[in-house]
């Protein structure tokens, strides 16, 4: 499906001290987000999500040619990993983190500074809140479907109901005040918590976990994260 990016809206994203750190996000984008509990959210594919990489584009600068480049993510230096690739000295194996393999092709995208800054925010959480590496993988994968890993606030007429923030959380589901699920270090605390609510989730596809928790339109639409969300973890705990 072709994209029309003519239209563009402001946005505000926020880092966890509440500063605006992104002043434009792309609402054909946005559209490509699954915006927990109702989601509309973009097909799985087997690359970059088109959406999503000219929203970071445009947020970034970057161009997409550069994004693109032999196919290859830009990730801020992050290299990208593989199944049979031994891991760094104290960092968790392929099959920690992806326990049960990936489930159909994945999606990846460039990020930038803020976006591996959150990234590092949510595995912290998942080490306070007792998930550990796999928990992190999840939460990360869930953040790059809902909001591609940036802290937006409300969105105005396109926003999604009330959802805000890195899980797109919405305070009349009672997952806090906007305030509240604008702070990475808190809406990443209540995603876990509540994962650790899920019976079993250790032992439960990726998107099976996520969805129990995020209640999504789109259930599946996680699965496409899994590997990027690894590779962060790998290289970011």
């Amino acid at each position: 499906m072709k994209v029309d990016f003519t239209r563009w809206l402001p946005a505000i994203a926020k880092d966890k001290h509440r500063k605006t750190a992104l002043s434009v996000v792309g609402i054909a984008a946005l559209g490509g987000l699954a915006l927990a509990p109702t989601a509309v959210a973009a097909p799985v594919t087997s690359g970059p999500h088109e959406g999503a990489v000219a929203a970071i584009d445009l947020a970034t600068g970057k161009a997409a040619t550069e994004a693109r480049q032999d196919d290859q993510p830009v990730e801020s230096g992050l290299t990208t990993g593989s199944p049979t690739s031994k891991p760094p000295a104290g960092k968790p194996s392929r099959d920690e983190l992806i326990p049960h393999g990936v489930e159909g092709a994945q999606s990846r995208i460039p990020l930038d500074d803020a976006q591996i800054e959150n990234a590092r925010e949510i595995i912290d959480v998942a080490k306070k809140t007792g998930v550990g590496d796999r928990g992190a993988v999840i939460g990360i994968a869930t953040s790059l479907q809902e909001s591609k890993l940036y802290n937006l606030g409300h969105l105005g007429a396109y926003n999604d109901h009330d959802s805000q923030g890195l899980f797109q959380q919405r305070p009349s589901s009672g997952w806090g005040t906007p305030e509240q699920i604008t702070d990475p270090e808190y809406s990443a605390t209540a995603f876990f918590n509540s994962l650790k609510n899920v019976g079993g989730w250790q032992d439960m596809p990726l998107t099976t976990a996520a969805q129990t928790v995020q209640v999504s339109a789109y259930p599946y639409a996680y699965a496409q994260w899994e590997e990027q969300a690894a590779d962060l973890v790998q290289q970011l705990s």
